[in-house]
Order: structure tokens, then C-alpha cells, then sequence
């Protein structure tokens, strides 16, 4: 499932969502996002996005990850607006019978997430406002997943 909003989620009560009435799943992974600030130098983050174009990419990724890992379920939750320090921006719950594949597929989607989905992210602060530039190490620790289909144990 995903989801693009502008309010904030409550981390507890997505994971008893996911969970509720199943007995399938024996380990859910939770991934939360959040606003900081580096030195106080980020008073606000704001995070734009291309509706449409930005869902049906998040659901690229999510069927990814799906195809790679057998899991349960699949939760991405991503805010856009402005955001200040401490703020939670993404969500990323991934649920499977066994840690590994809920694992992986957490580490797989926010690796994506990072370099692949389309937003973007102006900081403010004392100095002013700048485009925050995509990180050439995100895209480094991408290419890990360029290997064959990794299994689950």
C-alpha cells in the first residue's frame, strides 16, 4: 500500500493495521524518516512531489520489492509540505513470515526511495533556502540490488 500525504502517521497505529486479524507474519520492520537538522542550520524542509507520477512510482518499487522477497504486506507512507526538525517524513513497514525478507525489503525500498522516487526537498534556515541535491553515495549503495533476486532465508 502507499500513500502521499501532507499530515503526519502515527508509526503504532500503522503497524496494528497491517497486523490486524493476521497470523501469518512473524516479523514486521518499521523504517521511520524524520527531519533533521544539521547543526542548526534546517529550520524547515519542504518536500514537493508530482502527484500521479510519484504514486505510480512508489508502486513500481513496492512491486519490486514484492518480487523479490515473499512478503505479507507493505506499507509507504510519504509526507510532502512543510516539514520542521523532528518531523516524521516517510514510513516504510514491511511484513513477512521470517526477519531477513522483512528485512531486505525494507533496506531495498528506502535504497529506492532515496534515488528513485520523484520528489524534492528545498531546506531553510539561517543561511536561506537551497535544493537539497541528490547524494552520489545513495546511488552507490543502490547498485546493490543490481545482483540477481536475493532469497530469503
Amino acid at each position: 500500500m502507499i500513500r502521499v500525504q501532507q499530515q503526519d502517521f502515527d508509526v503504532g497505529a500503522e503497524i496494528a493495521k497491517l497486523k490486524a486479524g493476521r497470523r501469518d507474519i512473524g516479523a514486521i520492520v518499521a523504517f521511520v524518516g524524520t527531519v533533521r537538522d544539521q547543526a542548526g542550520a534546517v529550520d524547515e524542509m519542504t518536500l514537493e512531489h508530482y502527484p500521479g507520477m510519484t504514486e505510480a512510482e512508489l508502486q513500481r518499487i513496492e512491486a519490486e520489492a514484492r518480487s523479490r522477497w515473499p512478503m505479507q504486506d507493505c506499507l509507504i507512507v510519504h509526507r510532502t509540505g512543510t516539514l520542521r526538525p523532528g518531523d516524521n517524513i516517510v514510513l516504510v513497514l514491511t511484513a513477512s513470515e521470517h526477519r531477513e525478507a522483512a528485512f531486505r525489503a525494507a533496506e531495498f525500498l528506502m535504497d529506492y526511495l532515496k534515488t528513485r522516487a520523484p520528489f524534492w526537498k528545498r531546506e531553510s534556515g539561517p543561511q536561506g533556502s537551497r535544493w537539497v541535491e541528490a547524494d552520489a553515495r545513495d546511488e552507490v549503495t543502490t547498485t546493490r540490488w543490481d545482483k540477481p533476486k536475493h532469497a530469503a532465508e
